[in-house]
């Protein structure tokens, strides 16, 4: 049933199956998933508002305003033998069940990419974003945990760029305006130092400008160690080049 729901939804969301790699050698694409345990505590957070809908809001809010209202209806030559709270009831019940099914499909259409010089997260059904961060614009990489995530080992890495922060959040509570979020992983620091590893060779490489690539926080020290490195390799790239002038020129 769940498969049939999720060509329905595809077909008429328009939701591509995969999405395209961003800017970088293909060979170095590496795909991150969510976790299944991050399904497992999309379900708690599922389960939880379902039981605020049905102890809370159902009973204190709704149906004493619908009952009002039936004793107005049945006193009409309509409104005979209608039942507004079981048809409540009924009705929240199908939207949660509409939800968990939209929060399956949710999970399974997350994707998050790493190529050797951007990344690129997908997010969402109904409104669907993707977001794409080249490493010249990476400030700060975070990792963080909740209690129910740590107990289910799973975390959430934030990859902030310039102009954004952590200080800047949206008003939906998705996280900081300029960035993007790995949700739900279960292996967040080997994806920060993937990052930070493809941020040193891309340094290192002497590609444009070294300032087009600033280090964020959590890579500078690891990468004082290579840092030594960098001007004999280049002494011995330019002999190289001389020599390969010389013998050019001898021929």
């Amino acid at each position: 049933m769940f498969k049939a729901y999720r060509r329905a939804a595809e077909r008429l969301l328009r939701i591509p199956a995969t999405p395209e790699p961003p800017p970088g050698d293909e060979a170095a694409t590496r795909i991150f998933r969510a976790s299944p345990r991050y399904y497992l505590y999309l379900l708690v957070t599922w389960l939880w508002r379902t039981a605020i809908a049905f102890v809370v809001l159902v009973p204190m809010e709704i149906l004493p305003f619908v009952s009002q209202f039936e004793r107005v209806l049945e006193r009409t030559p309509y409104g005979y033998g209608f039942r507004a709270p079981v048809f409540i009831v009924a009705l929240v019940f199908l939207q949660r069940l509409f939800a968990l099914a939209l929060l399956r499909l949710d999970f399974e259409k997350r994707w998050y990419l790493v190529t050797n010089r951007s990344l690129r997260v997908r997010e969402g059904v109904v409104r669907l974003r993707e977001m794409t961060i080249t490493f010249a614009n990476i400030q700060n990489i975070s990792i963080s945990q909740g209690p129910v995530q740590r107990l289910l080992g799973i975390a959430d890495l934030q990859v902030d760029t310039a102009g954004g922060g952590s200080q800047k959040k949206q008003k939906d509570g998705e996280g900081s305006t300029h960035g993007v979020r790995f949700r739900g992983v279960d292996n967040a620091a080997e994806i920060r130092e993937l990052i930070n590893t493809r941020l040193r060779e891309l340094r290192d490489s002497g590609l444009g400008d070294r300032d087009d690539y600033p280090m964020p926080t959590s890579a500078v020290r690891s990468s004082t160690s290579t840092v030594g490195l960098v001007g004999p390799l280049r002494e011995i790239a330019a002999e190289a080049s001389a020599l390969r002038g010389a013998v050019a020129g001898a021929r």
